[in-house]
């Protein structure tokens, strides 16, 4: 990549879902710790956990998130991306401000608004009691409400769905300024327009997983220029992308795990060709680089494969090395 632009942070999202699609029910999470251990011995700056309740099954993303924090010392933690929506906002932020507390201030949240693709996500929804035809509101009031009670001593909020007064809760974020709130943009959702407002008015950053590096250009442009309008500077805004890759000098190899892996993940084959690349590591590398010239200063890599431990070692060799 080029030496003249600043390099990315590089975290590793962890297998809190690829952990039950081994066939089994696991007796314990070491391997999620185990992975978390290694990311922060390799010097990279974080690990990162998914969030699902029924639709794609998992281990919950704060509970595993603490557990982490209680193994290691750096890194930062977070999540790609919580289902914020599902949750209650009070409930949600003593959570978050439990996990900030035990990890001494790394945690970091990136939130989406979620989908009703399929009828297992309808179904999630409905398991929570929530009308999923809300969600974008919901999530757009929640993240309002977290900051504000994590702003504020005592805080007072009305809106269409949540309403208190004079509501505080302990501990507070450890962090100076809050626990980062990074919210989801994507340049081909139909609500582009709202994800790019709303990111720009009350996130601390962005995050993207679907987009090419160039339509992922012009949603960071986007973000920058709608938060001067709020008064906000663009540039202070962290910009995240989200790769899923499997590294292989074996093509055919890779695809083929890489399809398989992400269609038991989802279900069904969503994918198309916008995720990847699955194969050797320098085209690996060079795709990195690629949503870094277009505007990533940090980037979170999923492995596509059923051995997360294998593909780590691979990564740590021959991809990390460009980006440390």
């Amino acid at each position: 990549m080029d030496g003249s632009k600043a390099k990315p942070k590089v975290g590793v999202l962890l297998p809190t879902r690829g952990l039950l699609l081994r066939g089994e029910q696991p007796r314990n999470a070491d391997l999620i710790l185990n992975l978390a251990r290694k990311v922060e011995s390799a010097g990279l700056d974080s690990v990162w956990v998914g969030d699902s309740l029924t639709a794609k099954p998992r281990l919950e993303p704060l509970a595993m998130l603490a557990a982490i924090a209680g193994v290691t010392e750096r890194v930062r933690l977070g999540t790609a991306v919580l289902l914020a929506a599902l949750r209650q906002p009070v409930l949600l932020a003593q959570s978050m401000n439990t996990v900030d507390l035990i990890s001494e201030g790394r945690l970091l949240i990136a939130a989406g608004v979620g989908g009703t693709f399929n009828q297992d996500q309808v179904k999630e929804w409905q398991a929570a009691g929530i009308n999923s035809r809300t969600r974008a509101s919901r999530m757009e009031e929640l993240v309002q409400v977290v900051k504000k009670l994590g702003e504020e001593g005592t805080a007072t909020f009305s809106g269409k769905h949540f309403e208190f007064d004079s509501v505080a809760v302990g501990p507070k974020p450890t962090q100076k300024g809050g626990i980062p709130i990074l919210l989801a943009c994507h340049w081909r959702a139909k609500g582009r327009n709202s994800q790019i407002r709303r990111a720009a008015q009350w996130g601390d950053g962005i995050i993207s997983i679907s987009d090419t590096p160039e339509e992922y250009r012009q949603v960071v442009e986007q973000v920058n220029s709608q938060a001067a309008e709020f008064g906000r500077a663009g540039t202070d805004l962290e910009k995240t992308f989200y790769l899923t890759v499997n590294v292989d000098s074996d093509v055919s190899k890779a695809k083929a795990e890489a399809e398989d892996f992400l269609t038991r993940y989802y279900g069904a084959e969503i994918w198309g060709d916008r995720w990847g690349p699955f194969g050797d590591a320098d085209r690996v590398a060079q795709r990195m680089a690629e949503y870094v010239e277009a505007g990533a200063q940090t980037l979170v890599v999923r492995f596509a494969s059923f051995d997360p431990e294998k593909q780590l070692d691979i990564f740590f060799e021959r991809v990390a090395p460009s980006f440390l």
